[in-house]
């Protein structure tokens, strides 16, 4: 999947509670992180949840997939990068996880995602494609 211009990076260091015994970050927090790298991207194009609300629409995920590459360790640096891939019929983000070297330059690419987006009603009706007032804000590029 082709990273966009569009794309924000957020970054972080593995804390002590996200990892397991052996000091390695547990697969499951890459959840949360691609959470805070999409709220970003949706907040880049004014499509934070109170603006969802305000069109009068929720939004789910429907489907999550990683693939991991290479270990993130205890205290170790890290950037999530996220885009937009498709905005209809279903809201498509991308994400890379990187370590960061020491110098500040990415290092491993550690892991790659998507999380698929469907909207609702706000009485949590599914719509079968992601309304227009949504769409024009998503970059098409």
């Amino acid at each position: 999947m082709k990273r966009r211009e569009h794309a924000i990076t957020i970054e972080r260091t593995a804390a002590f509670h996200e990892c397991d015994a052996l000091g390695i970050v547990w697969h499951g927090r890459y959840a949360e992180w691609f959470d805070v790298a999409r709220t970003e991207l949706f907040r880049s194009v004014d499509l934070d949840v109170p603006r969802i609300r305000e069109l009068g629409h929720r939004m789910v995920v429907t489907e999550t997939r990683c693939r991991y590459m290479a270990p993130l360790a205890y205290g170790r640096r890290f950037r999530v990068t996220a885009w937009f891939s498709a905005a209809a019929p279903l809201i498509r983000v991308g994400f890379d996880v990187h370590d960061v070297r020491d110098d500040g330059a990415p290092g491993r690419w550690c892991a790659r995602a998507v999380t698929v987006l469907a909207t609702t009603e706000p009485d949590g009706r599914l719509l079968p494609s992601t309304p227009a007032a949504i769409v024009e804000r998503i970059p098409s590029e």
